[in-house]
């Protein structure tokens, strides 16, 4: 008779992990948002706030903080988290759209998942029957693979934080739908992103592990899904592993040499910041190396995959005005300054 074991994990049922986890996220900032749970939204305080551009993002959960943990002042008005690893549904979407609509329109910022892809497509059409004007920016900044378990094309990765975060600021002083449409363009044409593995992780509903991984070995260039990467090869030094990283982002973004860029180091949920800031001193030296300067960074665990081991790199080629966009004050449960 096999015996059934419990996944190491703080559950209480496995089908109520989302919903209960949005509204603790809910319980601790109620300064900032709220939550919907009938249509299983997060939604800015303060929205929606009449005569500013909204800005809408989503996917599955499973990689906090994004999206909910973004929602707030200079950042994203509402977030539509799906099921784990699973797509939010076109009612979300629009529920999410309605409720921060100020009159000046809505983006949407759209991971290249062909769920997110489809479902948020339906959505901005519903939207504009209600008379919303919505933009969609789809974010595919991933170079390990061109198409995926998951997508047609690159996968939108990293920039992804990067987009909401500059996009917001542009929203904040007060662009147009159209200027903070364009705004998430050009991050996701600027940005590129690579992403390595040192372990799988456990779904809450399986309990199982997405993949195995040998002892002594690296899943280089994973998705935030779990997806199988470019290869698998021997786990060398931390600076052979981010050789591997920089080169793979550096000779894709193809920046200009003495160009500025942000370098966002983040972690796959079960990395400790110990050494992601290892990481992180190896990525300045390597682009610095590589003839970029990194004027900016962020260093954390942003976009997760669970409790994944591992890490990815963005690198995001900056000017003037991404750069006074990026210094914009932000309030969000996980990213703050100038406030």
């Amino acid at each position: 008779m096999a015996i059934q074991t419990k996944p190491r994990k703080f559950l209480n049922d496995p089908a109520d992990v989302v919903k209960e986890s949005l509204a603790g996220l809910a319980a601790a900032h109620g300064d900032l948002l709220r939550y919907d749970r009938a249509a299983q939204i997060i939604v800015c305080k303060d929205a929606p706030r009449a005569g500013k551009v909204a800005l809408v993002s989503g996917g599955g959960s499973g990689h906090e903080p994004l999206h909910g943990g973004f929602v707030g002042r200079g950042m994203l008005d509402a977030a539509c988290p799906g099921e784990v690893f699973t797509s939010p549904v076109p009612d979300q979407m629009l529920a999410a759209t309605k409720a921060v609509d100020g009159g000046a329109g809505v983006v949407h910022i759209v991971k290249n998942y062909t769920g997110d892809v489809l479902n948020f497509k339906m959505a901005a059409e519903d939207a504009a029957d209600d008379g919303i004007r919505v933009a969609s920016v789809v974010i595919d900044d991933d170079v390990a693979v061109q198409d995926s378990l998951y997508t047609a094309g690159r996968r939108g990765v990293g920039a992804t934080v990067l987009a909401e975060k500059i996009a917001g600021a542009a929203a904040e002083k007060g662009a147009s739908l159209d200027k903070v449409a364009d705004t998430v363009k050009r991050v996701n044409e600027r940005a590129r992103s690579f992403g390595v593995a040192l372990s799988s992780c456990v779904p809450p509903a399986s309990g199982k592990p997405i993949f195995e991984l040998p002892e002594g070995e690296i899943e280089l260039g994973i998705g935030i899904h779990g997806e199988p990467g470019r290869r698998r090869a021997a786990l060398g030094s931390a600076s052979e592993v981010v050789d591997v990283m920089v080169e793979a982002v550096i000779s894709d973004l193809k920046a200009r040499a003495g160009s500025q860029v942000l370098a966002f180091v983040n972690g796959m949920g079960g990395t400790p910041q110990l050494e992601l800031y290892l990481l992180y001193g190896e990525v300045d030296r390597k682009l610095r190396a590589a003839g970029v300067v990194p004027v900016r960074n962020l260093v954390g665990s942003y976009i997760t995959s669970l409790e994944m081991a591992g890490a990815s790199l963005t690198v995001l080629q900056l000017d003037d005005e991404l750069t006074e966009l990026w210094d914009a004050p932000v309030h969000t449960p996980a990213l703050r300054w100038g406030v």
